[in-house]
């Protein structure tokens, strides 16, 4: 029998193919994600948040993903377990950095893992990066330090700053992972598998921490559960759109993400400096600019930073 070479329509929202415009959801959901979080730490201790969101995420997966779970393989959990530590220390690190940096800062800071991807790759897969992830490197160095910098106008980055800053890195891995596995491992299992990862080593962070259970609170227990509720989502959607959605294209999606928690930030009350501002902005720019050249030139090796 012939088979035929046309493939089925691509399905699309307003033109927009259905794996982007879930990442550009994600990246809404994750602006308005730094304000919860910064709000919730007046009840809770950052590593018992992170821990109670991330295993009330697993749970939710778990429930919706019981048939899945019965043909688990050592693959998926040794690349969700990978996932898991990256997320955790990613999460953790920006929660008790948001104990002292505004949550809109915290979120230009943290999109500095796109322009260290292909710092990472470079170390770990020997993929140079071009001139234009240098380009961009530059461009969102500068950026940081207006973002950061004080009134007074010398370079001091805030013990808050340099954690938001190590948990770029550590947003930087998952990343590189995620696209490492992705098509390799089923979406579900990897979803719950590293939500469950990043859920025990948090509580298991609080004992060296010597951070204790914190009391009940309707706060705390409706900012872990709508946390945990935009964590699987947010989890799942990645795993999945980037199955056909590149690390490049992915990127460059969620450079929007800065922009959102600054838009929160705003309704919320925070009021960053123009040199701020403009710091933030160069940040973002940085993002898109480090992925121009792969998006026009390198189509043909579009998976590659």
């Amino acid at each position: 029998m012939l088979q035929s070479n046309m493939q089925a329509p691509r399905q699309t929202i307003f033109g927009i193919g259905l794996p982007e415009a879930a990442l550009i959801i994600v990246t809404m959901i994750w602006g308005g994600t730094f304000i919860i979080v910064q709000n919730a730490l007046s009840v809770t201790g950052p590593f018992f948040f992170v821990g109670a969101r991330f295993g009330m995420a697993a749970i939710m997966m778990a429930l919706f993903s019981v048939q899945d779970m019965r043909g688990v393989k050592w693959n998926e959990i040794y690349a969700g377990s990978l996932i898991g530590v990256a997320i955790m220390a990613g999460y953790s690190l920006q929660t008790i950095g948001l104990l002292t940096i505004l949550s809109s800062e915290s979120a230009f800071i943290t999109a500095l893992y796109v322009p260290v991807v292909p710092l990472l790759q470079w170390a770990i897969m020997r993929r140079r990066p071009q001139l234009n992830s240098w380009i961009g490197i530059a461009i969102a160095f500068v950026g940081l330090m207006l973002l950061t910098m004080p009134a007074s106008g010398t370079i001091d980055l805030s013990y808050g700053a340099l954690l938001t800053l190590a948990c770029a890195v550590a947003f930087s891995f998952e990343i590189v992972l995620i696209g490492f596995f992705a098509g390799k491992v089923d979406a579900r299992r990897i979803c719950v598998i590293q939500l469950a990862i990043a859920s025990l080593l948090s509580f298991a962070a609080m004992i060296p921490a010597g951070e204790s259970i914190p009391p009940f609170t309707w706060l705390l227990l409706l900012s872990v559960t709508g946390m945990a509720l935009a964590s699987a989502l947010i989890q799942y959607a990645m795993n999945w759109a980037q199955q056909t959605v590149s690390p490049t294209k992915a990127t460059v999606i969620y450079a929007g993400e800065p922009v959102w928690a600054g838009i929160f930030g705003r309704l919320a009350g925070e009021i960053l400096t123009g040199r701020a501002i403009f710091g933030g902005m160069l940040i973002v720019f940085a993002v898109i600019i480090s992925q121009w050249q792969f998006r026009t030139k390198r189509r043909s090796e579009d998976r590659d930073f």
